[in-house]
Order: structure tokens, then sequence, then C-alpha cells
């Protein structure tokens, strides 16, 4: 099974692919900063990159995540309220590591270093547009499947 996933940053869309063939596909929200691979930069990495880590399994949708790991809390506006400066990581996490040396790997421009992934967002986040911190956002729904359907080390090409 030859699967991978690849990003299209104009498109604002994310295909689950195997041999060619579209298994999935479902909107996305990149880098409301654009592309780019420099840390701090908030811009969406671009190039080969592979999924380092899958983070959530088996977590109730909307499961909040700090620092990767659950909280304890499921998302609600009531949360957002209390704490409205949150970057919300919710559902699931597929942390991203970079596979071009001094492209999006090593130095001020690694993808895992700047904790990139593709995750869970709050259901009235936009999707199909630019808006994230650098981050790929899912629906809930959406990045669960994508989740079950994926293995660690599955090729993600960002263009």
């Amino acid at each position: 099974m030859t699967r991978r996933i690849e990003i299209a940053l104009e498109a604002q869309r994310l295909r689950l692919c195997e041999l060619g063939d579209e298994l999935l596909s479902f909107p996305v929200s990149t880098a409301l900063n654009g592309p780019g691979e420099v840390a701090g930069s908030g811009c969406t990495p671009r190039g080969r990159h592979a999924i380092r880590l899958k983070i959530g399994d088996g977590m109730a949708i909307n499961t909040v995540f700090v620092r990767r790991r659950p909280t304890g809390e499921i998302y609600s506006r009531e949360l957002a309220e209390r704490y409205p400066q949150r970057d919300w990581i919710l559902s699931r996490i597929l942390w991203l590591t970079g596979l071009e040396s001094g492209f999006n790997r090593g130095g001020g421009r690694d993808s895992l270093r700047r904790f990139i992934y593709i995750h869970g967002t709050p259901a009235h986040e936009p999707m199909g547009r630019p808006a994230s911190h650098g981050c790929i956002r899912m629906r809930n729904q959406d990045v669960i499947t994508l989740f079950d359907q994926v293995a660690a080390g599955v090729l993600v090409e960002i263009n």
C-alpha cells in the first residue's frame, strides 16, 4: 500500500492518494501568512514531508490538545470564550517532519521543530481559505477520517 497526502495551498485542499488514485479529498485551511519555511514566520512549509507521529487515537471528537497532550477538555463555545487567546488544536494531530535538508529540515527551517501539524479545528473556523498560524487545519470529522487511513511515515507533499 503506497499512500500519500497531497496538500494544494492555492486550492486549500488535501487529497489522500494511493498509487495515483484519489481516495479522499477535504477542504483545509493553511497559513494566513502564506507559504514559507522559516521558523517564527507563521507560514505553512512547502515540499516533501512525512508523518512523524500520530497523536490522539481513540480520543473523543473535539478533544483539546495543548503541547500535543489532551487537556481533558472537550471544545465548546463556552470554553473558547474563557480562553480566547488559544489556537485550538482538536481531535487528532498528524505531526509532520520535513524531508528536505536546508529547505524544510534542519536549522531555522525545520517543520518538526516548528510543530507543524495536520489537526482538527473548531467548526466555526473557515475552511477553503488561509487562516492558520502555519499548520494545516481540518474539520474534526475529516481529520479523524484521515487519521484512521494513514500510518506514521506516510509521505505528505505540500505545494
